[in-house]
């Protein structure tokens, strides 16, 4: 019986882990869904695109350097760290980054190269 029991509480505790909340993380995508290829307006630096009822949100940076991205979090707000290097380049070249969110943080925050960046539209799709 106590065997039993330790199985089923298992079953349970691993359950109950796969069905945990989203995990917080940013990472570029080459194959950008069709969905938000539609709605990315090229007149906008930077866009930010949710999925509606989703925990998914895609950033879209218009740039003429290299990017590198980061995370951080203070309290409920998450920011997003877009720096931008070898400015050398005059082609402007589009990043798109799929953002996977928590329920943690209601509000983000994108600086770039340090800086309190205002997004150009928010879009749902």
């Amino acid at each position: 019986m106590k065997k039993l029991l330790s199985l089923v509480f298992l079953t349970v505790f691993i359950l109950t882990a796969c069905n945990s909340s989203s995990t917080l993380s940013i990472s570029e995508i080459e194959s950008v869904p069709e969905k938000v290829q539609k709605v990315i307006d090229e007149k906008n630096t930077l866009q930010k695109i949710n999925e509606v009822d989703k925990d998914v949100s895609y950033i879209v940076f218009r740039s003429k350097g290299t990017v590198t991205t980061d995370l951080e979090t203070q309290g409920d707000t998450l920011i997003i760290k877009l720096n931008v290097t070898n400015q050398q380049d005059n082609a402007i070249k589009q990043h798109v980054y799929k953002l996977t969110l928590d329920s943690n943080h209601d509000t983000i925050d994108i600086h770039i190269n340090g800086k309190s960046t205002t997004i150009d539209n928010v879009t749902g799709i």
